[in-house]
C-alpha cells in the first residue's frame, strides 16, 4: 500500500497518523472495549436476563422512539432556523445566532430544571395545555421537547454553512424555467442540503440517545413509561449491578454505532447524487 505525500504545516504523515491512532486508542477504543468486557464478565444468563427484562425493553423503546421523533423535529426546526439566519436580515440577528449555541454551553441539569419549570401543570407554558387535558412534563412529550432543545443546534450548525454557500443563481435559473418556489426548494435546494441535514440528524439523534441531564427532571423517571436507558444504567450502577449496567451500555453502543454508520453511508451516497445532479 502506498501513501500519498502532502506538503503542509503538519510534521508529516506518520507522526500525524500515529497521534491519531494513539488518540483513538486511548480516548475511544479502550473505554468502549472496557464496557464490552465488563458486560461479558458476568454469566451469559445474567446478560440475557438483563436485556430481556420488560423494564429494559420499555426503556429502549422510550429512548429510541423519543430520540427519533426529537431528531426529526430538530431537522425541521433546524432547517427553518438556519434559513432565517442566512436569508434574512433583522434586528438582533447576531444575538439570535448566538442563542442557537446556548444548549452547547448550558449545563444539561440547568436546562432540565428550566424546561420542567416551564412545562409542568403550573408552569408558564404547561398551564396553557391543562384545559385541553394535555400533560407535558413527566410524559414522553416532555422528553421529546428536552431532546429537541439539545439537538437543534447540531442541525442548525450543519445546515447553515451549506445554505450560506448556496449560489442564488441556481434558484434564479429554476424560477426563470418556470419552477414554483416549492418546486425550486424540493428539486434544487433540498438535494444540496440533504447531506448536511443527514449529518445534523445523526448528531442530534446520537446526542439524544445518550442524553441524561436535561431529561432526568422533565421525564419523572417513571418505570415502563418515561424511564430512558441512560437513567436505567444509572439505576443499575446505584444497585451495584455493574455487569447489568455494562450489558445495557454495550447494546446502546452497538445501536449507536450501527445507526451512525448507516447514516454516514446514506450521507455519502446523497452527496454523490447531489454532485451528479449538479454536473
Amino acid at each position: 500500500m502506498k501513501f500519498r505525500k502532502y506538503n503542509g504545516v503538519l510534521p508529516g504523515f506518520w507522526p500525524a497518523f500515529s497521534y491519531t491512532i494513539l488518540y483513538l486508542t486511548l480516548i475511544v477504543l479502550v473505554p468502549l472495549s472496557a464496557v464490552s468486557l465488563k458486560a461479558v464478565t458476568g454469566s451469559w444468563a445474567h446478560f440475557s436476563d438483563t436485556l430481556a427484562s420488560p423494564l429494559v425493553l420499555a426503556a429502549f423503546r422510550v429512548s429510541l422512539g423519543t430520540s427519533l421523533v426529537a431528531g426529526l423535529l430538530s431537522v425541521a426546526a433546524g432547517l427553518l432556523v438556519a434559513w432565517v439566519l442566512v436569508r434574512y436580515e433583522f434586528p438582533a440577528k447576531r444575538i439570535a445566532d448566538a442563542l442557537v449555541d446556548l444548549p452547547f454551553a448550558l449545563p444539561t441539569a440547568v436546562a432540565g430544571i428550566a424546561l420542567t419549570s416551564l412545562y409542568t401543570e403550573n408552569g408558564w407554558i404547561g398551564r396553557l395545555f391543562v384545559p385541553f387535558g394535555i400533560k407535558i412534563a413527566f410524559t414522553q412529550i416532555g422528553i421529546v421537547i428536552a431532546l429537541t432543545f439539545i439537538g437543534l443546534p447540531f442541525v442548525v450548525r450543519s445546515v447553515q454553512p451549506v445554505l450560506a454557500d448556496l449560489d442564488a443563481e441556481l434558484e434564479e435559473a429554476a424560477a426563470s424555467l418556470g419552477a414554483s418556489r416549492w418546486q425550486t426548494f424540493l428539486r434544487v435546494i433540498l438535494p444540496i442540503l440533504r447531506p448536511a441535514l443527514l449529518t445534523g440528524f445523526a448528531l442530534a439523534f446520537a446526542r439524544a440517545l445518550g442524553e441524561y441531564g436535561s431529561v432526568i427532571f422533565i421525564s419523572g423517571n417513571l418505570p415502563m413509561r418515561t424511564q430512558i436507558v441512560p437513567l436505567l444504567i444509572v439505576a443499575k450502577l446505584e444497585q451495584y449491578d455493574y455487569a447489568g449496567a455494562a450489558a445495557i451500555a454495550s447494546v446502546m453502543l452497538v445501536i449507536s454505532f450501527a445507526l451512525l454508520l448507516g447514516i454516514s453511508i446514506l450521507e455519502r451516497r446523497s452527496r454523490r447524487f447531489a454532485e451528479k445532479e449538479a454536473v
